[in-house]
């Protein structure tokens, strides 16, 4: 399997995470059903559903994906996200002010988080960097583990049943709540995140990403047409094209 060619427009430490975060899982396992029955009953339908048999538990994914984005109005955008979840992410876009093209990125590794777009890849449109934009980034990537359901398998993810179709799992102090649906599909994703939606000062706000429809990868079922908000407001909508595990 070879490498997945970083999108352009990335500073060099972006590029650098992109490749660190995209190698391929060290000869992964081949997913065996029986390894769901210690986990909580919603979160061994969920596996079940969503991992074929005899399938490699390949640990991180790279996201081709399109959609609509609330920055101040809605804004179609393409993006390209590796995601190596308990590690880190890399997800790069271009969205439109107008005609005009804005490139930019977020990414999370090693306690590091940043944002940075451009327009015409000359001006400054967004960026940040510190502890709040770190904190915002790492609750991001707590949350989109589901992307590589393979990880849900690691130790250090501790799981607690709500109820026959809710379960917790704790990421150290992080916690996200799943919901599944009656045949394993997963429905709903939330937690309390860091965040300034709106421009607002950073604290803890509702965040929840909604999975509207799924489909199979390889032997690997994500959700592809998700709706994310911040406190009830919708604020990305976006379809997943293509999905390929590392």
């Amino acid at each position: 399997m070879t490498f997945v060619v970083a999108p352009p427009h990335l500073t060099n430490a972006a590029f650098a995470d992109w490749d660190v975060l995209q190698a391929e899982t060290p000869d992964p396992p081949l997913f065996d059903p029986a390894e769901a029955d210690r986990l909580p009953e919603p979160v061994r339908a969920w596996l079940l559903y969503a991992i074929s048999p005899g399938t490699p538990l390949r640990r991180a994914v790279v996201l081709h994906t399109h959609g609509r984005i609330r920055l101040g109005q809605w804004r179609r955008f393409t993006a390209d996200q590796v995601l190596a979840p308990l590690r880190g992410f890399v997800w790069a876009a271009t969205a439109y002010l107008g005609v005009l093209p804005v490139h930019g990125f977020d990414r999370y590794r090693d306690d590091v988080g940043e944002m940075r777009w451009r327009m015409l890849d000359l001006f400054p449109v967004m960026s940040g960097a510190g502890p709040d934009v770190t904190r915002s980034a790492a609750d991001r990537l707590a949350c989109e583990f589901v992307m590589a359901p393979a990880v849900a398998l690691d130790p250090s993810i501790t799981w607690k049943a709500l109820d026959d179709r809710t379960a917790l799992a704790c990421l150290g102090d992080r916690e996200i709540t799943l919901s599944i649906g009656p045949g394993g599909e997963l429905r709903r994703v939330s937690m309390r995140r860091w965040g300034n939606p709106g421009g607002r000062p950073y604290t803890t706000h509702d965040f929840t990403v909604e999975c509207l429809a799924e489909d199979d990868f390889d032997g690997i079922t994500i959700p592809v047409e998700l709706r994310g908000t911040w406190d009830g407001q919708d604020f990305i909508t976006f379809s997943v094209d293509d999905a390929i595990f590392r």
